[in-house]
């Protein structure tokens, strides 16, 4: 059996390295609403290597307990162009998988770290001690929820929903029953964390896929040519959303029209022709061809009659192609305009950087990246923002493994302070490595095969069991979404300007995107004044 010779109660946003010593800092207690998850973590210091039986005394429902796992990463983050916000950046060992941990655990010698969830649903509101007991040694933290609820409000947040990685890494059939089942595990997982929009595949997502290849056949939509007139049956598309409904997902965003970076060809798009299925549109189709247009010109109208007899027009996103430039400005605007056309009335997204694609009145609800978004801070309102393996400097959030869980979590801040309405990024699940040239297993190569930064690509890693598991950025970046609605729910009783206030310590900082305090205690401390001032405008209102 180990011998433990120090155990003590730290933050969620502490990140714990083989290399270090235990942590000075020490969390004794934290406050949180009645719909919320909060996480904090256990540190043991051991002499030696043993299982130890550990337990939760406490009279809250719903606790989770997690063993901090350390992956590694070859890649983990740009050296050219990167700012010094990053701990560690060679390649080695990460803390970042999460395991579910049952009533022991085994610790190593030096430190092991627990991570404990608490989900404040089906808990009254009030005080609670809650004890961790790990092979006799104990440690106990206070812990309050307040009686008032986050808000969410519109808020949108996708994360992009690989399903080809799930059917192949499990090797599954597409749509045949497991398929469902694993997709709807993963979906549920995501939907529990905040994700509410899902990446839908019409047809086969043209995303990150090398030019001239293709990814596996997810499309939801069947297309019939019969003696070259089309027909569509959305019947496994009503399958989907009705699982996303399932899974609290209640937008959706459809696969892009035209291929990514540039908008130059046609998406992968099978159908069956006079009783044979093939593929009828690929890399071989110019995305203005003839045929091109008058399949989307009949699709579009039966698409738009299914979405408005169920409701969901203003549910839906649509796409042109991803992250285009200025140097793909022509084949881009071309496509744009077309599918603007079409889906006169809907919502019109792209990620994107470059004000230009706005101000030309080529796309309707640019989405800016983090580092880019400044360009467009008062040329639009209702903005999203995005993130991926690019935003490595100028301090801006993101979610490397390398990256302190504060650069990841002050996103909800930033997002509050500039009135954000959505958010994207583009790797919930994505097991390939870069372009989709090959499977790759998670739990080794974390980095796309060396070229995006380790932690871009996924924040879920596939269990045995074709479930979801939790990497503990999955759920940092999940308590931004919750500090975002916390501010949100003060801002009705108080305003806007007293969570500012509150956020930029009566003036000490100014909150940007690339602007806070590198300083895990001014997060926490001013979260927990969040929750004070809730709790008393609460009690004065109620």
């Amino acid at each position: 059996m180990s011998n433990i010779t120090a155990i003590k109660i730290i933050s969620s946003l502490e990140k714990i390295y083989d290399s270090d010593k235990m942590p000075q800092t020490e969390l004794k207690r934290f406050s949180m609403l009645k719909n919320e998850k909060k996480s904090f973590q256990v540190a043991l210091e051991a002499d030696s290597e043993g299982a130890v039986d550990f337990k939760i005394n406490c009279e809250l429902k719903n606790a989770r307990v997690y063993t901090v796992e350390h992956i590694r990463s070859d890649f983990p983050m740009w050296k050219k162009g990167a700012d010094d916000y990053y701990r560690f950046s060679e390649s080695g060992y990460y803390p970042d998988l999460l395991l579910p941990a049952a009533d022991s655990v085994r610790l190593k010698k030096g430190i092991t770290v627990l991570w404990i969830e608490i989900d404040a649903v089906g808990n009254e509101p009030g005080e609670y001690t809650l004890e961790v007991t790990v092979g006799g040694s104990t440690a106990g933290i206070e812990v309050e929820i307040i009686d008032a609820e986050l808000t969410f409000d519109d808020f949108v947040y996708t994360c992009w929903f690989h399903t080809d990685c799930l059917m192949s890494y499990y090797k599954l059939e597409a749509f045949s029953d497991e398929y469902w089942r694993v997709c709807e595990s993963y979906l549920k997982t995501a939907g529990e964390y905040g994700m509410n929009c899902v990446l839908t595949p019409i047809f086969t997502p043209p995303l990150d896929t090398e030019k001239g290849k293709e990814r596996p056949t997810v499309q939801l939509v069947d297309v019939n040519v019969t003696k070259g007139e089309y027909s569509f049956n959305f019947d496994k598309l009503t399958q989907w959303i009705e699982m996303a409904h399932r899974c609290s997902v209640e937008y959706f965003e459809l696969s892009h029209f035209y291929t990514q970076w540039g908008a130059r060809h046609a998406p992968k798009i099978m159908a069956t022709v006079d009783g044979e299925y093939k593929r009828i549109f690929g890399w071989e189709t110019k995305a203005d061809s003839r045929e091109y247009k008058a399949f989307l010109k009949a699709f579009s109208a039966e698409l738009k009659k299914y979405l408005e007899e169920r409701g969901l027009k203003d549910k839906v996103f649509i796409h042109v192609s991803d992250e285009p430039n200025l140097s793909m400005l022509i084949p881009y605007r071309k496509a744009s305009k077309y599918i603007h056309r079409l889906f006169d009335g809907y919502k019109i997204i792209d990620a994107l950087s470059d004000p230009w694609f706005y101000k030309l009145k080529i796309v309707s609800n640019p989405i800016p990246a983090n580092d880019h978004i400044h360009k467009f801070l008062g040329l639009k309102k209702d903005l999203w923002v995005y993130y991926c393996s690019a935003q490595k400097s100028h301090f801006v959030s993101n979610r490397f493994f390398c990256n302190e869980s504060l650069r990841t979590r002050v996103l909800g801040y930033q997002m509050f302070a500039y009135g954000i309405k959505g958010f994207l990024h583009w790797g919930y699940n994505f097991y390939y490595t870069r372009l989709s040239k090959e499977l790759v297993n998670p739990y080794e190569v974390t980095d796309a095969g060396k070229e995006f930064p380790s932690g871009d690509s996924f924040v879920v890693y596939p269990a045995e069991n074709k479930a979801a598991h939790h990497s503990l950025r999955l759920k940092v970046f999940y308590d931004a979404l919750q500090d975002m609605a916390a501010l949100k729910t003060l801002e009705k009783y108080e305003g806007k300007h007293k969570c500012l206030e509150i956020i930029e310590e009566d003036g000490r900082h100014h909150i940007t995107f690339s602007d806070y305090p590198h300083d895990n205690r001014w997060l926490l401390n001013s979260r927990e004044r969040v929750n004070s001032c809730i709790k008393e405008c609460a009690k004065k209102y109620l």
